[in-house]
């Protein structure tokens, strides 16, 4: 691991009452761009916590403080001994989900990392300006992103796992709620439920047989041994966490990967032969397999993402102005297009209302925070009832999407109450009885795993009990 991966990996973590939160603020952004491919350089490393058999250094705890300092985090402990602690624990949830085949499929981190790139380019104003700042391609940024926010994925989903059988009665709601203090009260975030309809731009013909012919070239170059295929794969593929390895996956079962791609990659029986073109809803591929062990597949794979023309995006923002000019005329409600017109299968088939999925259950209301950023942004300032202008996001398989968007309906923050906020309460009471789950496992994982701690630590007040033995 290198310092500037460090910072990066870093730039997606912030630490809040004892979770790991997948965020990137702008003031984090700013700091970012300007100074961060010098400011981790400057830390000299050493190994200050052994956790199992992965270091801590103190170059990752430098570069926690400075992005808990420039989101004005504060510390409810000292943060000499709060931040390595936190990377303790993370390490101990990783090497728990490594035990327990806890999975994380690569298109999910995928997605997340379009998204992010997505969010930074919007900040700084284009592509070029980005890598300018950067001083990294694209490609580069991608591929510096993707362990560390598979890591947090990881992370969150084991957490999920411990805690997935934890409930609570109303009984023991109403009666949380009967015994806490006034000031205790929560307060509930302005929540928001909001209908979409969307549209695909094409693309054209002429774009996905200019990437198939490039991937043809590819297995030619392969097969007449002017270039191995992990060459090819780390100069031109297009998947950012598997580039820099040549193109290689690690094993894999078929849940986890596309199926058309999972198709081709478990028929293939001879590692010196390429496959034909695969399409995912990724982009295109070839595929090299390495190995097979039972049930999963070892795969090397090159994707090139055929790209939308500027003309087709314009062209679906057009439609989709003329759709809201006819909806505010009257001629059909916002309701019919999504049912008709709209590309989103999910939320086309509930007459375009979004819906907020989580391990607890589903629901069409949101917190602002809880929506994707582009969509966020446009709610904020709307009407109920109101309806945008056209606008494009990037969705959750990483691809350009046109929208138009209505509030369907908005209710302000305000003091949770038992009659209104019962679920607001339920979830306060359910996440109080996890944490109490979570801190009791790590404790147990403390005791029955190796733990080295640098002298200068051993001496603070941690929040788990067992870190010095």
């Amino acid at each position: 691991m290198t310092t500037n991966n460090g910072y990066v990996r870093g730039m997606l973590r912030s630490v809040m009452k004892g979770r790991w939160v997948m965020a990137i603020g702008l003031s984090l952004l700013v700091c970012q761009l300007s100074f961060g491919q010098t400011a981790a350089q400057s830390v000299v490393d050493e190994v200050v916590w052994v956790v199992g058999d992965e270091p801590i250094l103190k170059s990752e705890i430098e570069v926690m403080r400075m992005q808990a300092a420039m989101e004005n985090y504060r510390w409810e402990r000292d943060p000499d001994c709060a931040i390595p602690e936190r990377l303790a624990v993370q390490k101990l949830f990783l090497h728990q989900a490594a035990i327990d085949s806890i999975e994380v499929k690569e298109s999910e981190v995928n997605a997340q990392i379009e998204a992010r790139v997505e969010y930074m380019i919007s900040q700084v104003g284009s592509k070029e300006k980005l890598e300018e700042y950067r001083k990294q391609t694209l490609t580069q940024i991608r591929a510096s992103m993707h362990d560390e926010l598979k890591n947090q994925m990881l992370v969150q989903r084991m957490r999920e796992h411990l805690v997935k059988d934890v409930v609570v009665t109303p009984a023991e709601v109403r009666r949380y709620f009967k015994d806490i203090s006034a000031d205790s009260i929560p307060f509930v975030s302005t929540e928001v439920e909001v209908q979409i309809i969307t549209q695909t731009p094409p693309i054209s013909q002429t774009e996905i047989n200019r990437v198939k012919d490039e991937l043809r070239a590819f297995t030619e170059r392969v097969n007449k041994g002017e270039a191995s295929f992990q060459t090819l794969a780390r100069l031109y593929s297009q998947d950012p966490g598997t580039a820099r390895r040549g193109g290689e996956l690690d094993y894999a079962g078929r849940a986890t990967l596309d199926p058309a791609f999972a198709a081709v990659a478990f028929s293939m029986t001879d590692p010196k032969k390429i496959s034909k073109i695969v399409e995912s809803e990724f982009g295109y591929h070839i595929i090299q397999l390495v190995d097979k062990r039972g049930d999963k597949v070892k795969v090397r794979h090159i994707l090139l993402k055929p790209e939308v023309g500027d003309s087709a995006i314009q062209e679906s923002m057009i439609r989709l102005d003329s759709v809201a000019t006819d909806i505010r005329a009257g001629k059909f409600s916002f309701e019919e297009a999504a049912t008709y017109i709209s590309d989103d299968k999910e939320t086309r088939n509930n007459r375009g209302l979004m819906s907020n999925r989580s391990e607890h259950g589903q629901t069409s209301k949101f917190q602002l925070q809880d929506l994707p950023a582009e969509i966020a942004k446009v709610v904020d300032t709307m009407q109920v009832g109101q309806i945008s202008q056209p606008f494009t996001m990037i969705n959750e398989r990483g691809k350009t999407v046109c929208v138009l968007a209505k509030l369907k309906n908005r209710v302000e923050g305000h003091k949770a109450t038992i009659t209104e906020d019962f679920q607001v309460m339920k979830e306060l009471v359910l996440n109080k009885r996890r944490e109490e789950v979570i801190h009791k496992w790590v404790e147990k994982k403390i005791k029955d795993t190796y733990i080295r701690v640098n002298d200068r630590y051993k001496n603070c007040d941690f929040e788990y009990k067992g870190w010095v033995k």
